[in-house]
């Protein structure tokens, strides 16, 4: 007999005074001028961070000696509305390779009745990982996506 191990996803959300196709975009394809060149999986200083616009695409990272880390690829790309990424970084910070012990990220732009948009953000399937390294990964991304949603809007705010 068997059990399956079940790790909560981690949910967060901000709202901006943007519209829904404008926070997409400044979340996606402008990530490298909110995501801190401090915060990356490499061994060497960050150059960029890009999240190629389309299924299949990569989210990654480019050093400053010429190498890249992949942080995972996007499964779903509908502008305005939604952006799914695999995270294939492992409970160490590494780049992991094995999709299928992946966790995953749900980003979900909803307009509100004033103008601006709710963020939704959801991180789920820890359990890919196992129970120990899910929730040392859960335990990670929960204290560290309140920030870097902070560092998103502010540059949502900065026009």
């Amino acid at each position: 007999m068997s059990s399956t191990i079940a790790i909560a996803p981690v949910r967060k959300t901000v709202n901006v005074k943007a519209t829904a196709q404008r926070a997409f975009e400044v979340f996606t394809l402008k990530v490298d001028r909110w995501w801190p060149k401090s915060k990356g999986i490499g061994e060497t200083p960050i150059k960029q961070s890009t999240i190629e616009p389309f299924v299949g695409g990569r989210w990654y990272t480019s050093f400053e000696d010429g190498t890249e880390a992949i942080i995972g690829h996007v499964r779903v790309w509908q502008p305005g509305k939604q952006f799914v990424v695999s995270w294939e970084i492992n409970s160490k910070w590494k780049p992991d390779t094995r999709v299928a012990l992946a966790s995953e990220v749900d980003v979900r732009f909803v307009p509100q009745a004033d103008g601006s948009t709710g963020v939704e953000l959801e991180h789920r399937d820890f359990e890919r990982m196992g129970a120990a390294e899910g929730e040392t990964m859960r335990a990670g991304v929960d204290g560290g996506w309140p920030g870097m949603l902070e560092l998103f809007a502010k540059e949502v705010g900065a026009g």
